[in-house]
């Protein structure tokens, strides 16, 4: 080999020995790029606000940090909103969102009868994420019929389970012999009447049971409803615009409700307390309420013993119990529904955390949502009633619930202190309902 030859064969030597050195040297650099990487630098591509309500931030943000760790390109930001007005916060603000550039929440909460109210500010839950036939399978038949709208899509995922259950004073009724209310409404009609005392003047010292009136009973509206269903009365048409409250089976249970303030032995008066002041002083052995009711009670009347209930039910009839809980929706003007309908069910799923979660700082978390953990709720003695009631719960869809429900008290009122006439009193009040929900229900 020639000098030339050799000079040439070194000079290329040393050329790949430099290339493969300099692609070392590129290949550490990129390495020690990386490691140096902010996880925050990664591109953030889609941003969801979402509204709560009772659940704090430290209870939410775990399981948010879990979402946001499975999927680092999605930011969501939670806010718990204050109860008080919360229903016209929320309407108001998706009204101007819909016509305006005002920015909305984007993942909210709704209240099972708001549904034909607010669809129409809703993206609906995409097939994609769940299908009607597996909603179906995961939540209790009330969730289904509540949360899907007049044009066939489902709006909401419910967060919980929850209705009118019976709250009784353990001491109360330990002194008439019960252990509990029993499960037969003649039967438990006729506790709460031997459970009622009256003073020398005839008034109701302690009652047995806070029914008959709207004024002084927090769920009267609720519990008139509950009566109405039980009775078999068809509330409401399928457009959500039509109310028949002058039908037999409505005049029946409304009737049958007033006539426990106006009979000559009465259960219930109008001046008495309010039902829950009458229950944390120890005058009231029985009275409905949802399972949420149980901490006002804990914080306001430690002292009293409680329990809590299945509603009573009509003997050879179907069982029904009324339900009212609240779920999670993803509003229109989202920018990107398919996540947020994915981060929802996700929450949705580990709401067993949650729940638990929420629990270090209350007496318990929420009666779940998801059928599968029905079971784990039978030794709770504040939420096994709901465990009995929640397969066969049901509502109708008030759409405007506030003045359905104020016009529904405004009617008790009428006919047990004004002196009205059932039909007359529930006419008026079909023809105001309708008027309002031709308008909020369209």
């Amino acid at each position: 080999m020639s000098q030339k030859q050799k000079r040439i064969i070194t000079i290329l030597g040393i050329v790949m020995v430099f290339l493969i050195l300099s692609l070392i040297i590129v290949v550490i650099m990129d390495n020690q790029e990386d490691d140096l990487t902010d996880p925050n630098d990664v591109q953030i591509s889609t941003e969801l606000t979402y509204w709560g309500l009772w659940e704090p931030e430290s209870v939410i943000q775990p399981i948010i940090e879990q979402y946001e760790a499975l999927h680092p390109d999605v930011k969501i930001e939670y806010s718990q909103q204050s109860f008080t007005n919360y229903e016209s916060r929320l309407y108001t603000r998706l009204q101007q969102a819909s016509t305006s550039a005002e920015p909305a929440p984007d993942i909210v909460r709704i209240n099972n009868s708001w549904t034909p109210k607010y669809y129409k500010y809703l993206s609906p839950l995409p097939t994609s994420t769940m299908d009607s036939t597996t909603y179906s399978e995961k939540f209790y038949p009330t969730a289904i019929s509540d949360f899907t709208a007049k044009d066939g899509n489902i709006y909401a995922m419910p967060w919980e389970i929850d209705g009118l259950a019976i709250f009784y004073n353990k001491q109360l009724l330990s002194q008439a012999g019960v252990e509990e209310p029993p499960t037969d409404w003649d039967s438990f009609i006729e506790l709460a009447k031997e459970l009622t005392t009256k003073n020398s003047t005839g008034q109701i010292s302690q009652s047995g049971l806070a029914i008959g009136t709207s004024r002084n009973i927090t769920h009267s509206a609720d519990i008139l409803s509950y009566l109405m269903l039980l009775n078999g009365a068809d509330i409401i048409d399928e457009t959500y615009t039509s109310t028949n409250l002058v039908s037999n089976n409505v005049v029946t249970a409304t009737y049958i409700y007033t006539n426990f303030a106006l009979d000559k032995d009465p259960l219930w008066s109008s001046d008495l307390r309010n039902d829950l002041e009458m229950f944390y002083a120890g005058n009231l052995a029985m009275m409905f309420a949802p399972s949420w009711r149980a901490f006002d009670i804990i914080q306001s009347a430690p002292s009293i013993e409680f329990g809590i209930a299945p509603l009573p039910q009509l003997e050879n009839n179907n069982q029904i119990y009324y339900s009212m809980y609240w779920g999670e929706a993803v509003t229109k003007t989202c920018s990107n529904p398919t996540v947020a309908w994915d981060f929802i069910s996700f929450l949705v799923d580990h709401q067993q955390d949650i729940f638990s979660a929420s629990s270090q700082v209350r007496a318990f978390g929420k009666p779940y949502s998801l059928t599968t953990l029905n079971s784990s709720l039978d030794s709770n003695p504040y939420l096994k009633a709901y465990t009995i009631m929640a397969p066969h719960m049901e509502s109708w869809g008030m759409g405007d619930q506030m003045f359905v429900e104020k016009t529904l008290n405004n009617a008790i009122t009428e006919i047990v202190e004004d002196g009205s006439d059932i039909q007359n009193a529930l006419g008026n009040a079909q023809v105001d309902i309708n008027d309002q929900l031709a308008q909020t229900n369209e």
